[in-house]
């Protein structure tokens, strides 16, 4: 017993490695804008949901995301999911698919991905980065790279929001400053043409959608820790009483 036991560490050892190695080795030379996600927000989650809806749902599903799911937990009434947020299919209880045509392999090189679980595969911290650097590249098909994800065949669906950046000269090509997307001094992008919101207002923008796609990736979390918490003071009411009990039943052996 005890050698399988070992073995089996050995191997959860091994695998877990290999897996932040991964990591490591994809987002070598970057160093991501840390962000921690507030799910707890609902307002937040809320404009997420009409963000996703509005700028990515037409080439990346959440297929393990149904849409009354989504309601339920948001506080969204059925008439407003309906009329707001459910643009490929009719019926509250389907998963969120995506309306992009079986083409989009041959448009893009490769066939979007399915965002259910991103937030979970890479971090929060990795998509909030990663959606504040793209850049103009003119020697990619769509005119534009990203300095998180080298070579990205998705175009910058935000470009109207945000604005066209470019890369600016006094950083080298990789690095990444917390002021990223405030365009100011120590930022590794140069504003070239302004978007309908500011630095600060894209920002929060992003915010709410990675709040989202990490509600997405977990939708039971905030009901989790909920339960979680509840449990943790029946356990300590628990442990209260029994240490009153015990003394109850040895108060005459001392």
């Amino acid at each position: 017993m005890n050698r399988l036991t070992t073995r089996f560490a050995r191997i959860a050892v091994l695998l877990t490695g290999a897996l932040l190695a991964q990591g490591a080795q994809a987002n070598a030379g970057v160093q991501l804008l840390s962000f921690t996600p507030d799910t707890g927000n609902l307002a937040s989650a809320q404009r997420g949901a009409r963000n996703y809806m509005a700028y990515c749902s037409g080439c990346h599903s959440m297929k393990y995301l149904r849409y009354n799911r989504l309601a339920e937990d948001l506080k969204i009434p059925e008439d407003v999911l309906k009329k707001n947020l459910m643009f490929t299919s009719d019926k509250v209880g389907d998963p969120i698919k995506v309306a992009m045509p079986a083409a989009s392999e041959q448009w893009f090189g490769r066939v979007p991905p399915d965002l259910s679980l991103e937030s979970r595969a890479r971090g929060p911290s990795w998509i909030y980065t990663y959606l504040k650097s793209f850049y103009i590249d003119e020697s990619r098909p769509l005119g534009v790279n990203n300095t998180v994800l080298v070579g990205a065949s998705m175009p910058h669906v935000l470009w109207e929001l945000q604005g066209w950046q470019k890369k600016a000269e006094h950083k080298a090509e990789g690095e990444h400053a917390e002021a990223a997307g405030g365009h100011h001094e120590g930022s590794p992008f140069e504003l070239v043409t302004k978007g309908s919101l500011t630095p600060k207002e894209y920002d929060e923008f992003v915010a709410d959608t990675v709040n989202f796609m990490d509600y997405a990736a977990e939708p039971g979390k905030a009901g989790r820790i909920s339960l979680g918490f509840k449990v943790l003071m029946y356990l300590f009411g628990l442990l209260v009483l029994t240490y009153f009990l015990k003394k109850e039943f040895w108060r005459d052996v001392h």
